[in-house]
Formats: structure tokens, C-alpha cells, sequence
């Protein structure tokens, strides 16, 4: 049976790890994935993908969750509240309560709505309240999913997440393999066959001691304190971006001859 599929939220959505000039935004992702798998088992279906980086939870939901539900989506998967948990200072409690109501308006529309929760990674020892802070949230995420029925998808429960080659270099986006694999874990999850070949890792060999302290330090100097102060100075590269198929279209007929297809209506329109 065919229906439409509707993304909502942030960087995580729209791809980011995933890199593929031949795509809007320049990134496919997991979501553009599924996509292409619902076309496969029937081209009817329709997909449409507001995500855009860098945005919290309040961006997403006055930004997005309105579209979306003029959309009349069949599926609606959202997931927004990651870039909170980033910030320098954020109320928790405060995220959920606007989290419910977002998820409260989504599951009243009748549609399936997946949620997620955001993965538990092994950090640095340093980021010990960003690691609570993300339990906390999983923790109110799997409690709305219960209470307001909707399907969670719960990257905890998949402990392969944990080898850093499903990771892109700054820790927090999903590479290429992570976004492939979580797209057939979100097939699976609403009963849709996949084709998606996912090839089995070879053991990830442990490193000397001296040497994952080398990383540590790289990757506090190279990616969180570049993070810390983007968020300091307010600059977002998500706040130039626009949705990636901000309107429905049919993956049957092929994404990246679609991508073509819209910048060349683009580059007419430009002049």
C-alpha cells in the first residue's frame, strides 16, 4: 500500500555525514534512503523532506510541523531536540514538555509517527553532562512514544552504533554506513521490504592507549571547540539552507534525477 512519507527536524534528517554532491544540500541520508526503498515496493509512494541543520526543537516545530501536516502525511517520522542538547545552557525539562506537544499535534493527525531517540555514544570523560543530558532525553522520548503511541526507533538497542566507522568525524552525525544502516532499521521497523545492502564490518581492532589519547585531543581541538564557539557567536550553516524536497515527489522516479531536474528549473529561473 502507498502513501506519503513526511521528515521532520534537524541535521539528522536531512543527512548530514552523508555526503553526495548529487543530492539537495549536498547529503542523501538515511531518510532519502527509506524513501527510495518505499518507491521500490510501490512507485505511488510520495515523499517530502522539510529537515534542515542546525535547528532546535522550537525552529522545527514553527518552522516545519505545520507544512507537514498540510502535507496530510501517511508517515511522519520526527526528530528534533539534538541541537538543545548541544547548547551551552538548556532546560530539559522545558525541551520535553514542548517535545509532547509537537508529538501530541503529529500523532492526532492520524498519521504513523516515528520518533527516535539519539545515541548514547562512549565519550570523552569531559562531556560527562552532555552524556546525562542525552540520557535524560531518551529516557522522555521512549516515555511520549509509549504514551502517545507512536513508533520508537531506539538506537540504543543497537550496539554496533558504538564502531566510530558508522560515525562521521565530528562524532555526531552518522556516516555514510550509519545513515544506511538506520535506514533499514526504520524499514524494518514499519514492516516495508528493503533492498539496502548493508556489508558486514570486519572487527574494529582496539588501539594503544597513547593512541586514543591522540584522537581525544584532536577531537576536542578540531571539532568541539570550533562547536562551542558556533554556538557562542550564533553562526549556523542551516539558517542559508532550504529543504531539501521541501515539496512531495515520487523516489520511484530516481532522487538524484529529480536533484537534476529541480537545480536545472532553478538555473532557468536564476537570470
Amino acid at each position: 500500500m502507498a502513501g506519503r512519507f513526511v521528515a521532520v527536524g534537524d541535521s539528522f534528517t536531512e543527512g548530514v555525514g552523508d555526503s553526495n554532491v548529487l543530492y539537495p544540500n549536498g547529503v542523501r541520508g538515511w531518510a532519502d534512503r527509506m524513501a527510495r526503498q518505499l518507491g521500490r515496493h510501490d512507485p505511488a509512494w510520495e515523499y517530502a523532506n522539510l529537515a534542515i541543520r542546525s535547528k532546535v526543537l522550537d525552529e522545527v516545530v514553527t518552522e516545519q510541523l505545520d507544512r507537514a501536516l498540510e502535507l496530510d502525511p501517511t508517515v511522519v517520522s520526527f526528530y528534533a531536540g539534538g541541537n538543545d542538547i548541544l547548547a551551552l545552557r538548556v532546560d530539559m525539562d522545558s525541551v520535553l514538555q514542548r517535545y509532547e506537544a509537537a508529538l501530541t499535534r503529529l500523532v492526532g493527525s492520524g498519521a504513523w509517527v516515528l520518533v527516535f531517540t539519539t545515541f548514547d555514544l562512549k565519550m570523552s570523560a569531559m562531556l560527562e553532562p552532555l552524556k546525562r543530558r542525552i540520557r535524560f532525553y531518551n529516557n522522555g522520548v521512549r516515555h511520549l512514544a509509549a504514551l502517545h503511541g507512536a513508533q520508537l526507533v531506539d538506537h540504543t538497542q543497537w550496539r554496533e552504533y558504538d564502531d566510530p566507522r558508522l560515525w562521521s568525524l565530528d562524532r555526531i552525525h552518522m556516516s555514510r554506513l550509519g545513515h544506511k544502516r538506520l535506514a533499514g532499521y526504520v524499514c524494518d521497523s514499519i514492516g516495508v521490504p528493503h533492498t539496502l545492502k548493508i556489508p558486514e564490518l570486519p572487527d574494529w581492532e582496539p588501539r594503544h592507549w597513547r593512541q586514543v589519547v591522540k584522537e581525544e585531543r584532536v577531537f576536542l581541538r578540531d571539532e568541539v571547540v570550533p562547536l562551542v564557539r558556533r554556538r557562542m557567536s550564533g553562526v549556523r550553516e542551516g539558517d542559508t539552507l532550504q529543504p531539501k524536497w521541501p515539496d512531495p515527489v515520487h523516489p520511484a522516479d530516481g532522487l538524484k534525477k529529480l536533484a537534476r531536474q529541480r537545480a536545472a528549473e532553478a538555473d532557468r529561473v536564476a537570470p
